[in-house]
């Protein structure tokens, strides 16, 4: 009884950590380029008391076994990089990656971060910035005379200083690659780390070698379907529940118990 109680409780709390998150995939469903987490479960440790196949005469062996687990637990969390839905901007420098792929930001302490969230903007000195200020690496500067700036599917940064002019290219947006992109830590502020799971990132050109293409004056959604998110957190909490009438159940059997050895 003491055991189908704890194993009720190892139930309670990992559906716990579910409706945890479900309710930040939620939370994040108007977030741009923010990827959804999914949670997966492993069974615990069971205790044997008979081994399958143990022999039961000098011919005979037991076709079944005895073992009884002891509940569940978290075996991880995954982040799914599906593609969002992309929504059009009045911003000349909102970008989305459609595809796969990653811009990649320099924080002030000279690290390394990764997003799909284009939403930048030009800074005092022309430099492409994210809302936090943060420089996307690679991207070239903007002559201040520009008049207008065009960013192609190909990551090619092209502007044009007055409006009889020539276009001239200025550089190009690059976009980062991992060979297990799930494998990414999660930092917040839309940003990810490079790990050892992840792998290198690897650079490359927008459109090219299977990478995603960039679209200017769109915004990347996230892929959280809030109707999909719903549906799983009912049915967390109705687990959670049947897990708390197990709990039940055993403090019940033990009531009796206690009353029979008054």
């Amino acid at each position: 009884m003491i055991r189908a109680m704890m194993t009720a409780a190892s139930g309670m709390k990992a559906q716990q950590t579910q409706v945890d998150t479900i309710a930040n995939n939620i939370a994040n469903a108007n977030t741009a380029g923010f990827k959804k987490s999914e949670l997966s479960f492993r069974a615990m440790l069971y205790q044997t008391y008979r081994e399958p196949g143990a022999p039961t005469s000098q011919s005979q062996r037991n076709p079944i076994g005895l073992q009884v687990g002891t509940g569940t637990e978290i075996a991880g969390s995954t982040k799914t990089f599906s593609q969002g839905v992309l929504e059009p901007t009045n911003g000349k420098y909102d970008l989305a990656i459609q595809g796969e792929g990653f811009f990649r930001v320099r924080l002030p302490s000279n690290e390394l971060r990764y997003t799909r969230d284009g939403s930048f903007h030009l800074d005092g000195q022309g430099t492409l910035v994210s809302s936090e200020g943060y420089i996307v690496d690679g991207a070239p500067t903007i002559p201040p005379d520009a008049i207008s700036i065009t960013i192609g599917d190909d990551g090619i940064v092209t502007t044009q200083n007055t409006e009889s002019g020539t276009p001239s290219q200025v550089g190009t947006i690059p976009l980062f690659r991992f060979p297990n992109a799930a494998g990414l830590k999660a930092n917040g502020g839309n940003f990810y780390s490079e790990t050892p799971a992840s792998g290198a990132a690897s650079q490359a050109q927008p459109g090219l070698t299977g990478t995603g293409v960039i679209k200017q004056g769109y915004r990347e959604r996230s892929n959280v379907e809030v109707v999909d998110e719903l549906v799983g957190l009912i049915l967390a909490q109705r687990n959670y529940e049947m897990n708390s009438r197990a709990i039940k159940a055993g403090d019940e059997m033990l009531q009796q118990v206690n009353q029979m050895l008054r």
